[in-house]
């Protein structure tokens, strides 16, 4: 069967811190699609994050590019494979420089927390109880 793939393309401010902090995440950046103006990254078998300069960004769209610090074009989520693992890339993400957003969502059988890259963009890091997911 084919496996599609997803590709999240997003603007970054700052090329470089963007990958920086990325890479702080414990992702590795794919040089066969990287250049000056986009660094690929994947973030499993079949989703790719694809961040792009403003400049090149603006190549694939006629819309006005949101700053994302002060305007939400997009919340992306993340599963996670336990609630620690949640925890743990919340904290690399506060420490390879992103913040904290929003309130931890506790529900016993489901678990998240939101983080803002440095870009502005908001991340939802969530696991679900697969027990509960079944029912």
């Amino acid at each position: 069967m084919y496996q599609q793939m997803f590709f999240v393309n997003l603007a970054a401010d700052d090329l470089e811190a963007s990958k920086k902090f990325f890479t702080g995440l414990g992702y590795a950046l794919d040089d066969r699609f990287s250049d000056d103006t986009t660094a690929s990254i994947p973030l499993s078998d079949s989703v790719t994050l694809m961040l792009h300069t403003h400049r090149k960004y603006g190549e694939f769209t006629k819309k006005k590019i949101v700053d994302s610090t002060t305007s939400s074009e997009v919340l992306l989520a993340l599963s996670a494979s336990s609630r620690e693992a949640v925890d743990e890339l919340v904290d690399r993400a506060v420490a390879a420089g992103g913040s904290v957003t929003g309130e931890t969502q506790d529900h016993g059988f489901m678990y998240g927390r939101a983080f803002d890259d440095v870009d502005g963009h908001t991340w939802e890091v969530m696991w679900m109880d697969p027990a509960a997911a079944q029912s």
